[in-house]
């Protein structure tokens, strides 16, 4: 896994191009890193609807929540799904919209500054080892690309938005990510 430095976009993962972004403001560093968890229909894995739903061809008609969401224009950078597959929507140069309203460290609109990364799962089920694993190979890849996401300013959409986002939610393990984050580092002689 690379980031070509030029278009943003990673080579060898699965890319799914959303309309639903826009360029970051002029001047702005990526420097944040938000942790999400997405489902849909909710709590199912496995559909394909998340990427229907982030390329804005999801079917309205196909399940009753879906026409709850059908006017959203959402979008991440990355998806990891249970399998551990990983797919870019955004380039990493543009401002995907997965964060909304939010604020991190006294700075709003985190969209602005940060880069976004759905895992496939809820609040109430646990996150699969190869969701672990890619998720370690992708920020690695991300930190060394834009290395003012330090340990510090890798974070979940609870966090930057609370009391209107749970998620990735208690079932996420944020030791195990973060000192494997740090072991891998260690390994690589980063630290």
């Amino acid at each position: 896994m690379q980031i070509d430095a030029a278009s943003g976009w990673l080579n060898g993962i699965h890319l799914c191009p959303s309309a639903h972004f826009n360029a970051r403001p002029d001047g702005v560093d990526i420097s944040l890193l938000v942790i999400h968890n997405i489902s849909l229909p909710p709590g199912q894995f496995g559909t394909g609807c998340v990427h229907a739903f982030f390329s804005g061809t999801l079917d309205s008609n196909a399940h009753p929540y879906f026409a709850e969401i059908a006017d959203l224009r959402v979008s991440a950078h990355f998806l990891i799904e249970r399998d551990g597959c990983v797919t870019q929507f955004v380039s990493c140069l543009a401002r995907a919209w997965h964060a909304g309203q939010s604020c991190f460290e006294g700075r709003d609109n985190c969209n602005d500054y940060s880069l976004g990364i759905e895992l496939e799962g809820t609040d109430e089920h646990p996150f699969t080892d190869l969701q672990y694993a890619s998720l370690i190979t992708l920020t690695r890849t991300l930190q060394q690309a834009f290395p003012l996401i330090g340990r510090s300013r890798i974070t979940g959409h609870e966090h930057i938005a609370p009391g209107r986002k749970t998620d990735p939610g208690p079932c996420f393990d944020w030791p195990r990510y973060l000192d494997q984050l740090t072991d891998t580092a260690l390994m690589d002689g980063e630290l």
